[in-house]
């Protein structure tokens, strides 16, 4: 299908499928960040509540070239497409001004540590006081409750906690963490689906609800049915780039580059087989099937990668690409982000900054025929959107003078 067919029927008059929709942002770093990024992407009104001082995904380097005020590539990534207003929520006005939000707010999201904002007097109940069917979404790195609930909770320390770290990395290597905050991600994803079940619920009984979403809870969700294994006393090994139900796969070398191979199925095999030119081991019983095959899993790799070292990158993933052999580069961040089917999929979308800067923004993952989403903004300068949201809930350009010299915005 052509892109042009997909959107064919396209709505351009609205931001996306969740227009309409007002989310309350009070968070920092990038779990709760990334919740409500992916409600804005939708087309949700996001207003991002940040202390008077900023939030800590400013101070992230690396810093974007060219942007004055310099702005961190955490702050551009996670914030876009939200408005943003500085807030001291543990100032009593503060406080009050967040609640005439709230009021005013379908969802609302926060991730700092369990009990904080309930003392700053803006947590669940107390929006449900002036709000009654709100969504509150928590984030936390352990949970609402639990024996750990309230220790600090950091991305690594779920990943660490988990048992995602004692399988990643090389085999003879010690524990890894991802290199992206993996944690905070998917624990930012569930936030969301969270928040989109509850807005369905509220929608056919009109009743609003507190969801709580812990990293640590989130990791062991995507870890694959690892944990039941373990509860099992199964313990599977680390494996690197292998599997422990597919040979041969692998990272190959070739001659200028590396390639992921893999052959998911024995029909897969018998074609790999004729590839490297062993054609004969396709309907051998040593290696026909993988249960068979898996014996011979450093035989079978290193047929695989005799023939990749003959060859260029783009020659292995072409053969394979026509054979239907599962096939790609290992690519950098740098050449992923010049890859042409990821520029068609507007996975990077040129976007302003503060000052005169554009940069190259990663674009929402999912796409909609009929309301389609974009990165529509930039991530908001510090209290960018103070006047216009304070003027909406009529407090005039006197009183807002003196909020900033309360040092409440």
């Amino acid at each position: 299908m052509q892109k042009s067919a997909f959107f064919r029927g396209a709505r351009r008059d609205i931001t996306g499928p969740l227009a309409g929709i007002r989310v309350l942002e009070a968070t920092t770093s990038w779990a709760g960040p990334m919740c409500a990024c992916v409600l804005a992407d939708l087309g949700a009104d996001v207003i991002k509540v940040e202390d008077p001082a900023g939030e800590v995904a400013r101070r992230l380097p690396p810093f974007l070239p060219g942007t004055n005020p310099p702005v961190s590539f955490a702050q551009a990534t996670v914030n876009r497409n939200k408005r943003g207003l500085t807030l001291d929520l543990r100032k009593p006005r503060g406080r009050e001004i967040f609640l005439q939000l709230a009021a005013q707010s379908d969802i609302i999201v926060q991730n700092f540590r369990p009990g904080t904002l309930d003392k700053w007097g803006v947590g669940y109940a107390d929006c449900r006081r002036i709000k009654p069917d709100i969504i509150y979404v928590s984030i936390s790195g352990f949970g609402q409750f639990g024996p750990i609930h309230d220790r600090v909770g950091y991305d690594p320390l779920a990943q660490a906690l988990s048992g995602f770290m004692s399988l990643n990395g090389a085999v003879d290597g010690a524990p890894t963490k991802a290199p992206t905050f993996l944690c905070d991600d998917l624990a930012g994803l569930h936030g969301a689906i969270a928040a989109l079940a509850a807005l369905r619920y509220r929608a056919i009984s009109g009743e609003g609800q507190h969801c709580d979403i812990a990293l640590l809870d989130a990791m062991l969700f995507q870890s694959n049915g690892y944990p039941t294994l373990g509860a099992l006393g199964i313990a599977p090994p680390r494996m690197g780039n292998e599997f422990g139900f597919s040979v041969p796969t692998n990272t190959f070398h070739c001659r200028d580059g590396i390639v992921m191979l893999g052959t998911l199925l024995d029909s897969h095999w018998k074609v790999l087989s004729r590839l490297v030119g062993r054609p004969e081991l396709g309907d051998d019983p040593e290696y026909a099937q993988i249960a068979r095959r898996i014996t011979h899993r450093a035989e079978c790799n290193a047929m695989v990668a005799r023939w990749c070292s003959e060859k260029t990158v783009e020659e292995v993933v072409e053969i394979c690409a026509r054979e239907a052999i599962a096939c790609e580069p290992v690519h950098t961040y740098a050449e992923a982000a010049r890859d042409p089917h990821v520029l068609e999929r507007d996975m990077l979308q040129p976007t302003p900054q503060e000052g005169d800067a554009r940069a190259p923004i990663v674009g929402p993952a999912a796409k909609f025929s009929r309301t389609p989403t974009r990165v529509r903004t930039g991530a908001p300068a510090l209290g960018a959107h103070n006047d216009e949201i304070l003027e909406a809930l009529g407090i005039d350009e006197r009183a807002r003078r003196r909020l900033k010299e309360q040092g409440v915005i």
